[in-house]
């Protein structure tokens, strides 16, 4: 990582989502973001996420002969508990914790868009955003959220074993 004591995000800048360790009011099985520890502080944050979940449920694949959005797909590919449920089931949890995400989404409150933060901070989870073709990535911009990033993909890989 760069050298970051000194940089200083805005809130309101739009290459950089920032989150709070929490948890959500629900339990989600399918949507990826309801599984994430990671919770929007950020009005562009929250933007971003509504952005993300949209491109993600706009993807269309097919699972036996169904047309299915990409939370289904993924949910359905790597979770061995989500893949024995009946696919109708699958589709109708999916639109359900979508819905319910976006109403938790909705009531969170978010830092005031004209105040800032030290890039190396460890009060919050900070990620670059930068665009790959017609894909945004989201790159940890600080150790703090770099370490969080390493343990939840070695969460995600244990789950998979």
């Amino acid at each position: 990582m760069k050298n970051n004591d000194e940089k200083i995000v805005k809130f309101d800048d739009i290459n950089y989502a920032i989150y709070k360790l929490g948890n959500w009011e629900k339990e989600y099985k399918i949507n990826q973001i309801g599984k994430s520890s990671e919770i929007p502080v950020t009005k562009t944050t929250y933007e971003h996420v509504l952005l993300s979940m949209d491109e993600i449920r706009r993807s269309e694949f097919e699972i036996d002969g169904v047309k299915v959005n990409g939370f289904v797909t993924i949910a359905y590919s790597m979770d061995p508990e989500i893949k024995k449920m009946d696919l109708n089931d699958i589709i109708v949890l999916e639109e359900k914790e979508y819905e319910d995400i976006k109403k938790e989404l909705e009531n969170l409150s978010f830092l005031d868009k004209n105040d800032s933060i030290n890039l190396n901070t460890e009060d919050y989870l900070i990620y670059k955003l930068e665009k790959d073709h017609h894909v945004t990535k989201s790159k940890p911009a600080n150790q703090f959220t770099l370490n969080h990033y390493l343990e939840e993909v070695k969460k995600i890989e244990n789950s998979l074993k």
